[in-house]
Parts: structure tokens; sequence; C-alpha cells
């Protein structure tokens, strides 16, 4: 059986999502009322943005989370949903194989292409950007600084990064590459390159130092 997080893939970004979702009725029915005409008026809003983004991004953590939880093992250990100390921040998921530790950032881009974009490299320095709908190269730098905190915890256990997009539109061959050494794939291309790595990394005790350094979110 696999060592898994029971808090759940996408835990704390539903949690969010019901927070802001009741954070805007209570707005509306401040204006129309705890009666019939407060519920028609919420029945019709449109939720704003910035709360369907939460929601959209708890349906790709799980995604992400149940391709990862097909593969866990005991040489594989999977953690869901990880808080940062100090900050508001969380992991989305973090795997422990026997070739190291993997940061995972799940992400839902609908019927967008990620694709690696290179600009300079003779004159001036080599620039590597990630495309996805517009210039999303901040979600490299995220989870950039997601594999320092992890590798100041664990090192010199190797740790690496990835971008998982869910409901992509990958292309139906090939389609994964990197973006300064961050991995960009989807679900099931992830899970089937962690299945496949071998080491000598002591897995069952690395997750257990993850899993005190970053806690349950």
């Amino acid at each position: 059986m696999g060592t898994n997080d029971i808090t759940g893939a996408g835990a704390s970004a539903r949690r969010e999502y019901e927070r802001r979702r009741a954070r805007d009725e209570a707005r509306i029915r401040g204006t129309w009322g705890d009666g019939r005409l407060g519920t028609i008026a919420v029945a019709l809003a449109a939720e704003r943005q910035s709360t369907v983004a939460w929601k959209s991004g708890a349906v790709g953590e799980a995604a992400v989370g149940r391709a990862l939880d097909e593969i866990a093992s005991e040489h594989l250990v999977v953690l869901h949903d990880r808080r940062v100390r100090g900050t508001r921040a969380n992991i989305d998921h973090l795997v422990v194989t026997r070739a190291g530790a993997w940061v995972v950032d799940a992400k839902r881009y609908r019927d967008k292409r990620p694709t690696l974009r290179v600009e300079g490299g003779v004159v001036r320095p080599r620039v590597e950007k990630l495309i996805v709908g517009g210039d999303r190269t901040k979600l490299v730098d995220g989870v950039l600084r997601q594999v320092q905190l992890v590798h100041e915890l664990i090192d010199p256990v190797p740790v690496a990064g990835t971008l998982c997009f869910v409901d992509a539109d990958w292309p139906l061959l090939g389609g994964s590459f990197s973006v300064r050494g961050v991995e960009v794939c989807w679900p099931r291309r992830l899970a089937k390159r962690l299945a496949s790595l071998d080491g000598q990394v002591d897995v069952a005790a690395v997750a257990a130092a993850i899993g005190t350094g970053f806690p349950p979110a």
C-alpha cells in the first residue's frame, strides 16, 4: 500500500474556495437580504474570477494527486498539500523516490498549450520563458523557490521541480519540456517518469523529514 497524506490533494484550495464563495454570498445578501430575493440574487450572480481560480486550482491539484497516488508504494511516498512554515503558501505535492525528492506544482489551464520560448543566446544572455496563453515564467520562479526550501531541509538528497498542467492542449506526440531545470508535463507523463526512477535514497527517512518540515496545510 502507498504512504499518502490523508488530508488529500487540493484540500486547502477547496477550503479557500468555499471561504471566498461564502464571503461573496454574504456580500450579495447584505445588499438583497436573506429572503427569497436574496436567494435569487445569489443564484444569478456570477462567481468572481478570483474565487473561481481557487476552485479550478483545487480540481487541478486533485487530478494530479490521483495520478501520483496510483504509483505510491513503500519506495515512492506522496505527500499532498503541505504548508510552508511562516507563510500562507503551500506546496501542492511532494514525492519522495529512491532517486530523490520532487516538488510538484499542479496547474489547470484549460485548452492552452504550454510551450518553451527561448530568447537571446548569441549577443544577449539566453533566457527561457514558459508560455501558456501568455508569459507564465513566474510559475517557474515559484517552483524553484519551493525546490530550494526542500533542498535546504534534506540536503544532500537531490530535489527537482515539476509544473504539471491539467486539461492543457498537449500535442499527440512529444510535448513535455523543461524550463530552467523545471520539467513541464501532464499527470500521466509525470507519474510514469517518477515510477521509473531508482537510486539509494532512504525514502521513509526523507519522507518523514519532509512531513515534519512541511506539515499539512
